[in-house]
């Protein structure tokens, strides 16, 4: 049996380190899919919602004034009306839709008058899902040994990402087919001790940094929200508009009652 290499087990815990951190990167990522799907469908499903009952407040409140003709009505009433906002403008619509490749489809929807099409899921599909830990595990970037294929794999898991967020499993087949058919890494020389702990240390960045975008997704309203039923948020949503729903009729039927 062969003497060990000195740098031998510090290269095994890079590996073992750098497998970690591409599992926790895959966790953040799935998480941020479903947060932002869930905010999109929040918001589309149930903003009209929302804005009905900040409706239905206002005119209790202003119906309660003219009856009673109270300054503390009065000042009630004005109150809530101030709570029912404008319809915004289209610079105030979109100004935190528009990312590095312009509108996405949504709002170019909303801008050329057509329906707008929000998400089926909050999660993509569970074939979705394996199909994307797979391309990751094989593709990420940090498995890169020089910058060259660093930039392949960038833009390889770019594509990944994007077609993970929209459940596209067809194409994320085709994606791992063509990763597949891709050029084979050569086998790297073994890392001198210096490189290893410089490699440690940076993968120790990473995951302080990605730890903050986790904590920050998750403390998040939408991410609480998602946090109160992670096995079924499709539910959830279902479950607050009905709530929304039996809201409204209550309002509906008080306001009624006073204004006869």
């Amino acid at each position: 049996m062969g003497e060990q290499r000195p740098e031998a087990r510090l290269e095994k815990a890079v590996r073992a380190a750098e497998q970690a951190l591409i599992e926790f990167e895959i966790a953040v990522e799935t998480f941020r899919v479903e947060v932002e799907n869930f905010s999109r469908l929040h918001h589309q499903r149930l903003g009209p919602m929302y804005a009905r009952l900040d409706e239905l407040d206002a005119q209790l409140a202003e119906a309660r004034a003219a009856r009673s003709g109270d300054p503390e009505d009065l000042a009630k009433a004005h109150e809530a009306r101030a709570m029912v906002l404008p319809m915004p403008g289209v610079d105030e619509l979109f100004h935190d839709w528009i990312d590095s490749e312009g509108l996405p489809p949504e709002a170019q929807a909303m801008l050329n008058e057509q329906p707008v099409q929000p998400p089926k899921r909050v999660r993509p599909s569970e074939e979705a899902r394996k199909l994307y830990r797979e391309l990751v595990r094989e593709a990420h970037p940090d498995l890169a040994q020089d910058d060259a294929e660093r930039d392949r794999r960038d833009e390889f898991i770019t594509r990944v990402n994007a077609a993970y967020a929209r459940g596209d499993e067809a194409g994320l087949r085709e994606l791992g087919e063509e990763w597949a058919a891709g050029p084979v890494q050569e086998a790297a020389e073994p890392s001198e001790s210096d490189e290893l702990y410089a490699r440690l240390e940076w993968l120790s960045q990473r995951k302080e940094l990605l730890s903050l975008v986790a904590h920050e997704l998750e403390e998040s309203a939408i991410g609480a929200m998602l946090r109160m039923a992670p096995d079924d948020p499709d539910r959830l949503l279902e479950e607050i508009a009905e709530q929304l729903l039996a809201q409204v009729s209550e309002r509906e039927a008080e306001l009624a009652e006073m204004v006869q």
